[in-house]
């Protein structure tokens, strides 16, 4: 079997697909979005297809290694995203070869599903709330929302205020029992991301999910080390040399790799069992779309300390197009009791709508992350 084609697809909402082809009609699929960024990632796996043109698409750990070591400059979000998406497909080639899903390739899996969570927004308590309820309401054990907006260095205390009320909002609509995860979205620094960790003890959050940026992280760890609410991060790390000082620190409890930012299965796997050496939970990143999904789901089969599984349906980024519209069988993402469970078909165990995708790369997009500002007209994260 041999290689013979790879072209992407940018499609609506916000997503970038893969298609590898074969000499033998086998074909995979990969999801290489770096999200604002996809012309850049298409051209980045363009680039990588010198390598893999009339290359055997079985020889997975070996392709990983060219892709990732014989550029010289390594890793990198466009890099690595491009990576991720070849090295999915590569997987879900060879899992439809031998007809199996990829988890069985892997060693079989530890479970039938996984918990997920739904995304809730909203501009006011209220409207948080009710979107928290209406989660709950149609079967969702666990939400997460954002924690605040911009977010000085060091910022007045009713922007504190502010997102307590809209944290416990949510608490006193969905009740004890549903976990709540708070993402600071990197949007906090040092001194304030102290303080707002301490006030939001009380709320008895699922988790606080990136403090601050991964790179801050050292100035964060006596806090982090000593707070009963767990710290999650890790979306925007990149390999298992990234993930390597982080969870030597002792100060995170989850782990949140995005299988196509992160090298893909291959590179993801690798990041989860170093992380389960340090008794650290997994909780896979994936705000994206249904092959990205489906690779989380089939990583997860496997890997003893993941935990729950973040997922698009009905995220707010999702207006035009939503998550299941670009599969044959939208119920093979079964949800059910606030969980999905693990595609059980060949490969990554879903069908591509070819046809479907083919007619939104018409339409394509060109979607960019928000730029806010201070009120001092100062750059502010988002």
């Amino acid at each position: 079997m041999k290689i013979t084609s790879m072209t992407t697809y940018t499609v609506p909402p916000r997503w970038l697909f893969l298609k590898i082809e074969t000499d033998e009609s086998v074909t995979g699929w990969g999801e290489p979005i770096v999200e604002g960024r996809a012309a850049t990632v298409a051209a980045a796996v363009e680039e990588l297809s010198d390598y893999l043109i009339g290359e055997d698409p079985r020889n997975i750990e070996d392709h990983w290694t060219i892709m990732y070591r014989a550029g010289f400059y390594r890793g990198g979000a466009v890099t690595m995203s491009a990576i991720a998406s070849i090295d999915q497909a590569l997987w879900d080639m060879k899992g439809k070869a031998l007809g199996v899903p990829v988890h069985q390739l892997l060693g079989g899996r530890v479970r039938e599903r996984i918990r997920v969570y739904s995304w809730i927004g909203g501009d006011r308590p209220a409207e948080t709330a009710a979107a928290a309820r209406a989660a709950v309401d149609s079967g969702f054990s666990a939400v997460k929302m954002n924690g605040t907006e911009e977010m000085q260095y060091v910022d007045t205390w009713d922007k504190v205020e502010r997102c307590l009320t809209n944290v416990q909002a949510v608490r006193d609509v969905v009740g004890p029992d549903i976990g709540i995860g708070v993402d600071f979205h990197g949007r906090v620094h040092k001194p304030m991301a102290k303080v707002l960790i301490r006030e939001l003890e009380p709320l008895k959050l699922m988790f606080i999910e990136e403090p601050v940026l991964s790179e801050h992280a050292g100035s964060l760890l006596d806090v982090m080390r000593t707070t009963p609410t767990p710290i999650a991060l890790g979306e925007r790390l990149l390999s298992r040399w990234e993930f390597k000082d982080i969870l030597a620190t002792g100060a995170v409890d989850i782990i949140q790799p995005d299988p196509s930012h992160c090298g893909g299965i291959t590179e993801a796997r690798k990041i989860a069992h170093m992380a389960e050496a340090y008794d650290v939970a997994l909780a896979l990143h994936c705000p994206l779309g249904p092959i990205a999904l489906a690779t989380c789901l089939q990583i997860d089969a496997g890997c003893y300390n993941a935990f729950i599984q973040e997922q698009s349906l009905g995220i707010h980024y999702n207006e035009s197009n939503d998550l299941l519209d670009y599969i044959t069988h939208p119920s093979v993402f079964a949800y059910e009791a606030g969980m999905v469970r693990i595609p059980d078909g060949p490969g990554l165990g879903i069908d591509v709508n070819e046809d479907y995708v083919t007619e939104r790369a018409t339409v394509g997009h060109r979607w960019r992350n928000p730029v806010w500002r201070h009120a001092d007209g100062s750059f502010a994260e988002w």
